[in-house]
Parts: structure tokens; sequence; C-alpha cells
């Protein structure tokens, strides 16, 4: 028997969102709602940057506190705009990426500031051949860099230094790419974390700090807040959930998750939610609502 829930670290791509349309419903959003208001701790943990997530939530009234875990672990802020945490890239490692995997797919890395430049791409066109959707909702954010290493210098204020590093291409491609990573001088330095999205042939690897990942992220808000992972719920669809989904005491995987994940939480005894366009995160609120006592709220 579980402990009731005190705090519920949610995915959003795949997760919160509509496959259609790409927001959060009303129902997820009023479960979010009622989470904090029975004095659970509602977090947003996502590969996405704090800035492309922000206003995914401005429709609720949503305590300005709440925790986003962004960069796939490497920020912590709030909903309110206070940076708690933020991890690095290492300039040196970056620039040994970029020669890498240039061949691979088109290279984007991601800084912790605002503004155009907070994305930094050498390929325009190859991008909006392959993530066309995500490059004109971030379009505002980005600037193109040729080569991409002279974004990349080393630099003093970690505002100038990466947070994180992407490279998007087919599955196949980025399998081959994460196998290269992890064979080279680099793998020592950098974390790989891989997203696929099996429909439209398309994965993603992010390039991370050592030691990073929203599974680590998570451990850490929820020894900040004083939580035992007995009582942390995670929920996510992809790959790169896993870390967080291993981590907490009560793992809550997607009914449109692939297979493999499926396998592997039902060895691991995972719950599965419906998928996200039948209000999956909302159905896994509500029952973890549901055990908790009257006097919490």
């Amino acid at each position: 028997m579980h402990p009731p829930v005190r705090l519920i670290s949610i995915d959003v791509d795949g997760t919160l969102l509509s496959k259609v349309g790409g927001v959060v419903s009303p129902r997820n959003g009023r479960a979010l709602v009622a989470a904090e208001q029975a004095g659970v701790t509602v977090a947003i943990a996502t590969g996405r940057r704090t800035a492309y997530t922000a206003p995914l939530l401005k429709n609720f009234d949503l305590r300005a506190d709440m925790p986003l875990i962004t960069s796939n672990g490497a920020v912590l802020a709030t909903l309110g705009g206070e940076r708690l945490e933020r991890s690095v890239l290492a300039p040196r490692v970056a620039r040994g990426l970029c020669g890498l995997l240039r061949s691979f797919g088109c290279l984007i890395f991601t800084f912790d500031r605002p503004g155009r430049s907070e994305l930094v791409l050498e390929d325009l066109h190859s991008a909006e051949g392959r993530i066309a959707l995500w490059i004109e909702a971030n379009r505002n954010a980005i600037e193109v860099v040729s080569p991409l290493e002279t974004a990349l210098e080393d630099a003093e204020d970690v505002a100038d230094q990466p947070i994180q590093g992407m490279v998007a291409g087919s599955l196949a491609q980025m399998r081959e790419a994460e196998a290269a990573i992890k064979s080279s001088p680099w793998s020592e330095f950098c974390e790989c974390v891989r997203t696929e999205y099996a429909a439209r042939d398309l994965a993603i690897l992010d390039l991370l700090p050592v030691g990073v990942s929203k599974g680590t992220a998570l451990e850490r808000l929820a020894t900040r807040l004083g939580i035992d992972r007995t009582e942390v719920m995670a929920i996510g669809d992809n790959w790169n959930d896993l870390t967080m989904l291993e981590w907490a005491g009560q793992a809550v995987l997607m009914g449109n998750a692939a297979s493999e994940l499926k396998a592997h939480a039902k060895m691991r005894g995972w719950k599965i939610a419906p998928p996200n366009d039948q209000h999956g995160v909302a159905v896994a609120i509500e029952a973890a609502l549901a055990k908790v006592p009257a006097s919490a709220v």
C-alpha cells in the first residue's frame, strides 16, 4: 500500500498535452488545480525550455511557486519566474559534440537566457524540414550561427554557457547518433537521453550535463520539499521520462506510450493511465487525490 501522494511530477508532450492541438485539456487543468488545493505539490517535468513551458499553464489558476523542471532537468524554476537551479554543459564538450553529430541531423543548443539566441543552430532549412512546427513555435528565440562552434566559446558567465544540446532526425539516424556518442570520448562528459515519436519517424537526442536528468532533478526537488520518494508520483510517456518514473515511488505510464515502455512498466509494476487524448493525467491525479486525507485539504 502506497502512502498518500505529496508531490506529482508530470511530463508535458504526450502526457499533459492532448495529441490534437497540443493543449492542456480543461479536465487535466482542473486536476492540477485540485491537487494544489489538496496540498499536493504539482511539478512539471519536460524537455522543453522554461519559456516554452510556462505559457501552456497560463489559463489555469495555479500557484506561482509551482515547480518547473525544464530542459530535461537542467533548470529548476517556478511558474512565477524564479530560477532555483541551473546546470550547464561545458562549452568545450558542446563544441566536441558538434563535430561528432553534425552529420546525423539538425543540432541545436539551448541557453538559459531570454530572447533571441536562447536557441542556437546553424542550419535552419534542415530544421524546418524535420521539426517545422517546433521551429515555428520557437522562431523568436532562435539565432542562426555558422559554424555552430562560434556560439559555444568558453565564457565565465553561466548565462553564456549552454544548458542542453539537441539533435533531431529519423529514428534510425538518432539510434546511430546515440551509439556514436556512447562510443566516443565525449560520453563521459555528457548524458544522452532519447525521445521517440514513431508515428512521425522523429527522434530527439537531448545532450545534458553529467548527472542531469528528470529523475535527478525530481529527487533534488523532493529533498528540497522534505518529501520521501514513496510519496512522489511521476507521470510520463517517453524514454526521457524513464529516470523520474524509476525514481518515484509511484510511477504512472501513459496509455499512448511505446509498447517497449509498456512492457517495462508491466515488469516494474507501474500503473498504466489512459492515453493523453483521454485525459490520462487527470485520471491518475483524481485517483491519487481520493487517497489524500481530508485533513490535508
